[in-house]
């Protein structure tokens, strides 16, 4: 079949990887290069890295909508359009190009966590399963008719980088059985349930701010879902201190929410949080490394010291 595939981050790689093992014919249409690190060095997307391995034409735009996206698609003439990642919203007039319409991929149970950020604001809300949905394309977001659904069951300790890289997998299994779907005569769109749908919003720097007023599965949970980007920190001293991953307790103790109550480089570090203590397993100051927190204790006196708290609401 010929495919026009709309993917950018590392999510839409393994469903390329498929189409490209599968046979299909295919075009890459994806996001510009951008700059990044330092240096600020223009990178390709994940996508085009393995699109121009394999000999695949390339089309990059800023909005695919617009009249030269609207022709190279023309051009190619797919009969099936695909998107996973892809970051941008289509237009009708997108859409109407291939033959048999446009399939995405989605990391999350539609009508839940449309938007941009699925994966990561499961974990923040303290969801137990997620999993992917393939679906109709249209102009909404992520709208459209439902074709096909994977469950998953979150790991309670599990970072959005690891549930991450699980659901792209599952994604390009689940797209191949779409297709073979699709080309057998056996995809049956179920309608979305508008009373059950949920947005979630692109991830920012500042939801990673911790609040320790908050009781601790929900602290527990911010800082997975903020694993590996941007990462959970709280502030000490006026300056952020990284929190990397935690650990789940029953232990109670005293002192104010967010004081370090216990910090020993043999004990570890644990923190009052609104119902009980929560460990602090991986922690990185300012100019610093990630490190273990235990490892962090031999140089840094923290006992008795306060994490500063701020009430703000962690919703998508």
């Amino acid at each position: 079949m010929r495919i026009a595939f709309c993917g950018t981050p590392d999510f839409a790689v393994p469903s390329l990887q498929m189409l490209i093992d599968e046979g299909h014919e295919l075009a890459l249409f994806t996001n510009p290069d951008k700059p990044k690190g330092r240096k600020g060095e223009l990178t390709p997307p994940p996508t085009k890295v393995l699109a121009e391995k394999h000999g695949i034409p390339v089309y990059q735009f800023e909005k695919i909508r617009r009249p030269e996206g609207i022709e190279a698609l023309r051009a190619f003439a797919p009969d099936l359009m695909v998107t996973a990642a892809f970051g941008q919203i289509l237009s009708a007039e997108n859409l109407s190009i291939p033959k048999y319409g446009c399939i995405n991929v989605h990391g999350s149970l539609l009508p839940k966590y449309r938007g941009a950020a699925p994966i990561q604001w499961s974990i923040i809300e303290g969801e137990k399963i997620t999993g992917v949905t393939t679906m109709l394309t249209d102009v909404g977001l992520d709208t459209g008719d439902m074709l096909l659904r994977r469950e998953v069951e979150i790991g309670e300790n599990e970072t959005a980088g690891e549930l991450f890289d699980r659901l792209a997998a599952i994604g390009a299994e689940l797209l191949k059985e779409t297709i073979e779907c699709l080309e057998k005569g056996e995809l049956k769109p179920i309608k979305q349930d508008e009373a059950a749908a949920t947005k979630c919003g692109m991830i920012k720097k500042e939801d990673g701010r911790i609040d320790f007023n908050r009781p601790a599965q929900r602290i527990h949970d911010q800082v997975r879902g903020m694993n590996p980007w941007p990462v959970a920190f709280a502030m000490l001293d006026g300056q952020p201190v990284k929190i990397w991953a935690t650990r789940m307790t029953e232990q109670q103790g005293g002192g104010k929410t967010g004081e370090c109550v216990i910090a020993d480089p043999k004990k570890g570090l644990f923190v009052r949080t609104a119902d009980k203590l929560i460990e602090i397993k991986e922690i990185q100051f300012p100019g610093a490394k990630r490190m273990e927190a235990k490892a962090a204790l031999l140089g840094h006196q923290l006992l008795g010291k306060v994490f500063e708290n701020e009430y703000k609401t962690h919703r998508p």
